[in-house]
């Protein structure tokens, strides 16, 4: 066999995680949808094959019962198609992936993980599978890759056109993804939106290819999404870059900022010598910890004072977004734990940071998004709602918050 590029993961048994729960559940779907794109080579070959009323002759006709394949990480199940012919002639139907009676998978240590995150998306797909059921595993095509890759395919690019006017997006987040694995030529930066719906529900809205964080990238991002029924969030939180939020204003001009509290700590502290940053770090977090938009300008004011005169790039960095740091204030507190960062995105894709390291070779810039894409599909089923989600309806209706509480003038009113 040819020399082949795996991503590897560490510490994978100690850790559970939406990429564990994808590798589970993704081996699942992947060598079912295996199986099945092995049948629909098997019958595209006899395609010419015909009844005498000049129908397809070769069918699909079913499942056999459902059978475990014992793996590293459980057992993973998975039905082997059946066909049948209508003209009386012999056919029969073999899965060179899960061949008769095989009940224990090969290699699954080093093969899982490539086969979701890398064999999806290049060449080596067949190469991937054979390590995942040992060297019996010849039959699988260059044709049924091709079927097994579109079909993935097929699937990104019919969510990207999902239609977002069928419901109301109340706050979005929004981050550039640089991935640690690169594409053909540099590393891929993904944009990335989540939106929360009026239910509390959070989805992804975009999995992009960027050109780094550019205005222009970031416009095309929310054009699309303006396209498909996205009408003006409430809130939009993300980090500090300039593309985003100069798109932003002239796509969406009556959303409110609210810049990334978790981005800003870090691009502070970089300005700080590590002897200081302990003791910056807690300043900055009783600012954005604090009850009131009142104390929290105080924090903001001690912080600035304490280090201006020594360290006056680590003071500008952080006033330059003073009041987009602070908006939080003017809605719910329940909220105040999701919006004043970026970490939904953030923890999405911090798995596939800290559990992978790139060797040689690369993966496609398509491939690339359709793995964040696979993996993001697998998170989101696992979201709760927006905790204080009840207090959405107040967001929409436009009730004005008073650091964190429901106006008490609007309450008499009401009454």
């Amino acid at each position: 066999m040819d020399e082949i590029t795996i991503v590897e993961f560490s510490g994978r048994d100690a850790v559970t995680d939406p990429l564990t729960d994808l590798l589970r559940k993704g081996a699942r779907e992947l060598l079912q949808a295996a199986v099945e794109a092995e049948r629909d080579a098997f019958l595209a070959e006899f395609a010419e094959r015909r009844t005498s009323d000049d129908r397809a002759a070769v069918v699909r006709s079913g499942y056999h019962p459902e059978r475990a394949v014992q793996t590293g990480i459980g057992p993973v199940t998975v039905k082997v198609p059946k066909v049948r012919a209508k003209d009386g002639k012999p056919v029969t139907f073999r899965s060179a992936l899960v061949p008769p009676y095989v009940r224990k998978s090969r290699s699954i240590e080093a093969a899982l993980p490539w086969l979701y995150l890398k064999g999806i998306s290049t060449g080596e797909m067949g190469a991937a599978l054979k390590m995942l059921l040992g060297p019996d595993a010849t039959g699988f095509s260059a044709k049924t890759v091709s079927r097994l890759k579109a079909q993935w395919a097929a699937e990104y690019d019919n969510w990207r056109k999902t239609d977002l006017g069928r419901d109301e997006w109340v706050y979005i987040w929004a981050d550039g993804i640089y991935s640690g694995l690169r594409g053909s030529h540099d590393r891929l930066c993904a944009l990335v939106v989540i939106g929360v719906n009026a239910r509390g529900e959070k989805h992804f809205l975009a999995i992009e290819d960027g050109v780094r964080e550019s205005k222009q990238s970031w416009s095309e991002v929310l054009l699309s999404l303006r396209s498909r029924g996205l009408a003006s969030p409430k809130l939009a939180a993300g980090d500090g870059a300039m593309g985003f939020w100069t798109a932003l204003e002239e796509i969406f001009p009556t959303t409110r900022q609210q810049r990334c509290w978790m981005h800003k700590t870090g691009n502070v502290l970089n300005y700080l010598p590590k002897r200081t940053q302990p003791k910056a770090k807690k300043m900055l977090h009783d600012i954005w910890q604090a009850e009131t938009r009142e104390d929290a300008h105080a924090s903001f004011d001690l912080f600035i004072g304490t280090f201006e005169a020594k360290y006056p790039k680590a003071t500008e960095c952080l006033l330059k977004d003073r009041d987009e740091l602070l908006t939080f204030y003017d809605f719910p507190a329940q909220h105040w734990q999701s919006i004043r960062t970026s970490n939904p995105i953030e923890s999405a894709f911090a798995t596939i940071r800290h559990r992978t390291k790139r060797t040689k070779g690369c993966l496609s810039r398509d491939g690339m998004l359709h793995m964040m894409f696979k993996l993001g599909q697998c998170a989101e089923k696992s979201w709760r709602k927006l905790r204080g989600f009840a207090h959405l309806a107040d967001v929409i209706e436009g009730v004005d918050f008073v650091n964190g509480i429901k106006s008490s003038t609007q309450d008499q009113a009401a009454a």
